[in-house]
């Protein structure tokens, strides 16, 4: 079901805007629209042209409050402060994160250095030389870095063939060995070049080291030590200050964002000057309900003014947008309105087809599905899923494994075995029903095709309902799935069924009065609806081309009913399959004969099943509804109503 929603108008002096913001709009489901755009006939209105002064500091409120709940949502309510003082609590205790800011980049630049120098001499601790007088060395040139594990036996054979080099390994792992090779200044070129070619990777090492490496590695990773703990020491003595004024920052953080909230409401209202006075106006939908309750309450309220509106008044509809959508429906039906959404909302004038697609969707679902055991399995899995993970989607698979378990009854299977217990209606791979002209079919493909045509026959009154709602006429009367619609199929049905069960059929004029004198209504639908509407123009285009767009158009429309009737077996087909594949597994599994089944056969035969063809079931179920039901009398162009509680909470 729609609730049904009031405009509602609410106007006082700009100085209350916050007071109704805090005391009404958060406690009552409004949903806020942009005066301006709303009111637009009104003049002498302004937008609000303040910028929002809470804007930076909640963002500096929320780094703070984040480092006191490790950034996670803060669910808990705190006293209200003064927003001044909480503005400069914030404030100050920025100016010292500031601070400790700086520091700890001073200090982090530095760590970053130090571990730089540590990377590079790492691999190097071996060498037992002064790093420093290597790197001043001036006859003598020197080269850090590693060389592949596998080319170090070519360089030994080249030092062995003297190239005038030393080189001097000072670690390896299972790659790479590590170390530093000397050469003079007069042959470095041509050595480097042997280097080179055996993939030697050079490393460069700062004039920032004293002693041997082993030593300034020692000293550099001491260094580190300590400006980690300078670090710690900034983050923590900052972080102490936080803590003893934890509370105070906490509520501090929740004043500004409820102010910030507040303020911005401005943005959606507009301004007016009387006299000396500015007022301000608010306007938006609140349900029926709700502004029966506000209005009560603001009665006592001497500032502030509200005026109603019903949603589906005619000048309202012309004046404004339409009314937003709320869904309301029982508990029971309301995981389904997950398909609802899905598809698109219902505009404020359509029908809610959430417990009609809760009941038909779980109907053709346990028919194409029907088996005692595998649905009492989708009931109890969906179920419990439903309750501890709150999925939509488990709730409508558990009410699905009800009328599953209610056809497996009908069609007499338990896991696939049909021996266990008598179905109370038939079973769907041996039932068959003779007809006239056809000859033997499966009785439920006929069922299915009957069961379609109904639900089609109610399509279309549906359409009629939501067309009338939405004050077209034309399209209730005329469309293929208005009056002349539901006349011509319900037509073609009654002649089916009456030439199926055997039962003489009307006389010829009649037969020809009901089909078409509809399809010629159908055929003429624009120069009607133009006619209805007092249009001077009633067909475009031309006669002849009238003529033969609506030749053509028929020729659609005939083959559209037929389709989507038969689209209908699918319910059957589905219901066959299943036990058919049923009976392929217990056949694997040796159920047949009377001899003993195997066990894990069974169970892993139904998992795949039910797991396989549960999906494809549901798949199936879901386009009938959109596109046998839905699309003949459904639009889904609603929009969501979003109250501004809601919405300020989600920002």
């Amino acid at each position: 079901m729609i609730e049904k929603m009031k405009f509602i108008s609410i106007i006082g002096p700009k100085a209350e805007i916050d007071r109704v913001a805090s005391e009404y709009l958060c406690r009552y489901e409004i949903q806020l629209e942009n005066t301006l755009s709303e009111l637009k006939e009104l003049k002498n209105i302004t937008p609000c042209a303040e910028s929002n002064p809470y804007r930076d500091v909640k963002v500096r409120a929320d780094e703070l409050a984040a480092r006191l709940t490790d950034g996670t949502q803060r669910s808990q309510t705190y006293d209200r402060m003064d927003a001044g003082q909480a503005v400069s609590l914030i404030e100050e205790l920025w100016k010292e994160l500031d601070v400790c800011k700086k520091a700890k980049g001073s200090l982090e630049e530095e760590r970053k250095k130090v571990i730089d120098l540590l990377t590079n001499i790492k691999p190097f601790q071996n060498l037992h030389y002064d790093v420093a007088s290597i790197l001043h060395f001036k006859h003598i040139k020197f080269r850090f870095g590693k060389i592949p594990v596998e080319s170090y036996s070519k360089l030994q054979e080249y030092l062995m063939d003297d190239i005038c080099s030393i080189f001097d390994e000072c670690g390896r792992d299972e790659n790479y060995i590590w170390g530093v090779y000397f050469v003079p200044a007069a042959e470095e070129e041509k050595v480097d070049a042997v280097y080179a070619s055996l993939h030697f990777e050079r490393t460069f090492i700062d004039d920032d080291y004293e002693g041997t490496v082993e030593e300034a590695y020692d000293k550099l990773t001491a260094r580190k030590r300590e400006l980690d703990g300078k670090l710690r020491e900034l983050e923590d003595t900052f972080q102490d200050k936080l803590e003893s004024q934890k509370s105070k920052v906490l509520s501090a953080a929740q004043t500004i964002t409820e102010s910030s909230e507040y303020f911005d409401v401005r943005r959606l209202a507009a301004f007016t000057k009387a006299k000396d006075t500015v007022f301000f106006i608010l306007c938006g939908w609140m349900t029926q309900e709700d502004a029966k309750k506000f209005e009560k309450e603001i009665e006592g309220d001497a500032d502030i003014f509200c005026m109603i509106e019903d949603g589906k008044d005619e000048s309202l509809e012309n004046r404004f947008r339409k009314p937003p959508t709320k869904l309301k429906n029982p508990k029971i039906f309301k995981p389904f309105e997950m398909f609802i959404r899905m598809y698109g909302l219902p505009n404020y004038q359509e029908f809610d087809p959430t417990i009609f697609v809760a009941i038909t969707y779980s109907i053709i679902f346990g028919a194409m599905f029907g088996d005692v055991g595998q649905g009492l399995c989708l009931f109890v899995g969906g179920m419990l899923l439903y309750k501890f993970k709150k999925l939509n989607l488990a709730a409508i698979v558990g009410s699905c494994g009800i009328f599953s378990t209610i056809f497996g009854f009908c069609f007499g299977s338990v896991f696939g075995f049909e021996d266990v217990i008598e179905p109370l209606w038939l079973r769907p791979t041996e039932a068959m029903t003779t007809l006239p002209f056809i000859g033997n079919l499966n009785t439920v493909f006929v069922v299915a095709v009957a069961l379609g045509m109904g639900l089609v026959l109610l399509m279309m009154v549906f359409h009629i309902i939501n067309s009338l709602r939405a004050k077209e006429l034309g399209e209730a009367l005329f469309d293929t799935n208005g009056v002349a619609g539901l006349v011509f199929y319900g037509a073609v049905a009654a002649v089916v069924v009456l030439f199926m069960t055997g039962h003489s059929l009307p006389a010829g004029i009649v037969l020809v009065v009901m089909f078409a004198v509809p399809l010629l209504v159908i055929a003429c639908k624009e120069p009607l609806t133009n006619k209805l509407n007092k249009k001077k123009e009633l067909i475009e285009g031309g006669k002849g081309m009238f003529v033969v767009q609506a030749f053509f158009e028929m020729f659609e429309v005939l083959l559209s009913y037929f389709s989507n009737t038969l689209s209908f077996v699918r319910i059957g087909a589905f219901a066959v399959s299943h036990a058919a594949m049923m009976q392929v597994v217990l056949m694997l599994a040796g159920a047949e004969n009377g001899g003993t089944p195997n066990i894990i056969v069974i169970i892993v035969g139904n998992l795949v099943v039910c797991g396989m063809e549960g999906l494809i079931v549901g798949i199936q179920g879901l386009r009938l509804q959109y596109y046998e039901f839905f699309s003949r009398f459904y639009k889904g162009d609603g929009r969501e109503f979003t109250p501004y509680a809601k919405t300020a909470k989600s920002n």
